[in-house]
């Protein structure tokens, strides 16, 4: 199951201290818009996004389609294919792609602690 680029999106209750904060541990921002509240940061292959006021929780993303550089993987696993095999294995979906779609879609699944995951295909 190839689930594409992986990153840690936090919620945080201020941008500019949260960005400052990783930047000590070698982050940079990578994309975003300040203005609009979210920041990408990378130090390396490790991605963190920094998200104010837009969800409640941390959230465990991946990205189909994308390297960790944001960029279109040649041969990937569509997201309705990961959805389909998910759910052949019992898991619960929060929200779901529409199967009858291609392109950009995604859905949320909970763990067994109720920690978010998002699978969000761009490509």
């Amino acid at each position: 199951m190839q689930l594409g680029a992986f990153s840690v999106s936090l919620a945080v209750r201020d941008l500019q201290a949260s960005k400052d904060f990783y930047e000590k541990f070698g982050f940079t921002v990578f994309a975003g818009d300040a203005a609009q509240n979210w920041l990408i940061l990378k130090n390396g292959e490790h991605v963190i996004g920094l998200f104010q006021g837009m969800f409640e929780r941390n959230i465990l993303t991946f990205n189909p389609g994308w390297d960790s550089n944001a960029r279109k993987l040649s041969e990937f696993t569509d997201i309705r294919d990961l959805q389909r095999e998910l759910k052949a294995r019992g898991v619960r979906f929060e929200q779901e792609a529409d199967e009858s779609t291609t392109g950009p879609a995604s859905f949320l699944v909970l763990d067994p602690d109720g920690n978010p995951i998002l699978l969000d295909q761009h490509v």
